[in-house]
Order: structure tokens, then sequence, then C-alpha cells
């Protein structure tokens, strides 16, 4: 009934399957010219200006925008980085009354949901994403009158955190 050679050939196939499966990567390398990192990974869905002369290419994820990356052309029309941007380390990057509109944008893309706070009207950009790789969040950056980051919180996703049902 169990005949050895076939069980050995269909490990060694599942192994081998297992390991082309690791080594693919969609992420370019550093270097790669511009006109290569669009077509690996499509055309962007947005792109914005970086004042150190590059561009900045957003690239929404899935589910909900929660895994949204950005990719950095340098001046020199260059793949400078591919990076996740939604994590509790970028956003904990972000410096009240220094950082504007355009800096949130350059460095996380267009949010889930645009608002205005209850207490001051300031405008509120929230973005979804998994605190910590666990727990559905928004991070919600607040602007001043001016356009400047006011301040930032988090808040659970109330469809989809128990922690915001009190459970």
């Amino acid at each position: 009934m169990n005949n050895p050679t076939k069980n050995i050939a269909a490990a060694f196939a599942l192994a081998l399957s297992l390991s082309a499966c690791a080594t693919f990567s969609r992420t370019p390398p550093a270097g790669t010219p511009l006109a290569e990192v669009t077509a690996k990974l499509g055309k962007p869905d947005a792109v914005y200006p970086d004042p150190a002369g590059g561009q900045v290419l957003e690239y929404r994820g899935q589910p909900m925008s929660q895994y949204q990356h950005m990719a950095r052309i340098g001046a020199d029309g260059r793949l400078v980085s591919y990076d996740q941007v939604l994590t509790s380390e970028n956003f904990a990057k972000v410096q009240p009354g220094h950082w504007t509109k355009d800096d949130i944008l350059r460095n996380f893309g267009r949010p889930a949901e645009v608002g205005r706070a209850r207490a001051n009207g300031f405008e509120v950009w929230s973005y979804r994403y998994k605190q910590d790789g666990v727990w559905d969040s928004f991070m919600n950056i607040y602007f001043n009158g001016r356009g400047e980051v006011h301040h930032t919180d988090i808040t659970p996703d109330p469809l989809l955190d128990d922690r915001s049902k009190g459970v």
C-alpha cells in the first residue's frame, strides 16, 4: 500500500515547490530603474514629488488598504526603497508641529477615511492598519488650520476589534 519511492518523490516535489515560493519576491532590488519598477509592480495608485528631487509611488494593498507600500525613487530615476508603510514604527516617526499633509502623503499614502474632529473642526485622516501586526486599528492624524500635524491617536476599529465592544 505504502510505496516509499512515491512518498519520497511527493515529499521532494512539495519541498521543491515550497522553496520556489520562498525565493519569489515581488520587490525589485534597490537601484532598479523606474521603468523596471513599474513593469514589475504595476501602475502606482498615486505619485508624490519628493523634496529631494525624486518621487514616491504609492501602491495600495488589501484588505482595506492595511498594507500600503511606497516605492521611493531617487533623483537619478532608480529605486531607493520599497516598504510596507502602515506600521506602528513608522507612525511613531510623525512629528506634530513639523510634519504637514504632504509629509503624511509621502510617508503613508492616501488615508482610508477623511473627516473632521468634533472638538475643533480640524481635519482628521484615518489609516486602517494592523497595530503591531495584531489589532485592527485606526491611526488618526489631526491637522491644524495650516495643514500641519497637530496630534495623533490610535483607536480600535469598531467593526473588527472586540476591544471597542468592552469584551
